[in-house]
C-alpha cells in the first residue's frame, strides 16, 4: 500500500537536530537534481515575510517560484509553496519516495527531510526560481548545500545560543556562510555588532 503524507511525516524524528551538511550533502547529491536558480533567506528575524514579497515579486514578472520555508502552522504543505500556494500532498508523497531513493542507509533529520522533498517538488514541476528559507544559523544549516545565486540576510540578533554562539560575531559568523564568492548579497540591518565586540575593539 503507497504511503499516505501522513504516514510519511509520522516516521519521521521532529526533535532530532542535525547541524552539519555531510548527510544531506550525500543525499542531494544521489538525487541528481537538476540547477535552478536560487535565492537563500537568512536572518534572525523577518525571513518568512521576506520570502513572501520576493514570491510575490517574481510571480508578477511571470516567473514560476517556488518557496520553502519553515515552520509550518497547520499542514506540512505550507513549507513547500509554488507562486504562493501550498503543494498537494500527491507532490509531496512522490518527492518522499524520490528522497527515500536516494538516501540508502543515510539517516536525515525533519528539516533535512523537508528541505529534500521541496528540492525535488521544485525541480518536478518545472520551477525557475527558488526561494529557501535557511531553518537555523546557516553555515551548517541543510539549505547551505545549495549555492546561492543571491543570499538575503534580514538582520542578526541573538537566538538559538546553544548552538551558533552567544555573542551577535559568532551568529553573524554562521549566517554569513551561506554567502558565496562573486554572488548577490543584502544585509537587512544597521549594525551586528554586540556591545562587547565594540568595547573588546575599543581597547585597541
Amino acid at each position: 500500500m503507497k504511503k499516505t503524507l501522513d504516514d510519511w511525516l509520522n516516521a519521521l524524528n521532529q526533535e532530532h537536530i542535525n547541524l552539519g551538511l555531510v548527510h544531506v550533502q550525500t543525499v542531494f547529491q544521489n538525487l541528481k537534481l537538476k540547477p535552478i536558480q536560487t535565492i537563500t533567506v537568512a536572518g534572525t528575524n523577518g525571513k518568512g515575510s521576506t520570502v513572501a514579497w520576493l514570491t510575490a515579486l517574481l510571480k508578477t514578472q511571470g516567473i514560476k517560484v517556488g518557496a520553502f520555508t519553515s515552520p509550518h502552522i497547520f499542514k506540512f504543505n505550507e513549507r513547500v509553496a509554488i507562486n504562493g500556494e501550498p503543494v498537494s500532498d500527491a507532490l509531496l508523497v512522490d518527492a518522499f519516495q524520490r528522497v527515500e531513493q536516494a538516501r540508502g542507509a543515510t539517516e536525515l533529520s525533519y528539516f533535512e527531510w523537508a528541505f529534500l522533498v521541496a528540492c525535488c517538488v521544485f525541480e518536478a514541476n518545472g520551477v525557475a526560481v527558488q526561494v529557501m528559507e535557511v531553518g537555523l544559523g546557516g553555515r551548517l544549516d541543510a539549505v547551505n548545500v545549495l549555492d546561492a545565486d543571491a543570499v538575503i540576510i534580514t538582520g542578526i540578533d541573538k537566538d538559538h545560543c546553544q548552538w551558533l554562539g552567544d555573542d551577535l560575531e559568532s551568529i553573524g559568523f554562521e549566517k554569513a556562510g551561506v554567502l558565496r564568492a562573486g554572488q548577490v548579497a543584502v544585509f537587512g540591518a544597521l549594525n551586528c555588532t554586540s556591545s562587547r565586540g565594540a568595547q573588546q575593539r575599543s581597547q585597541y
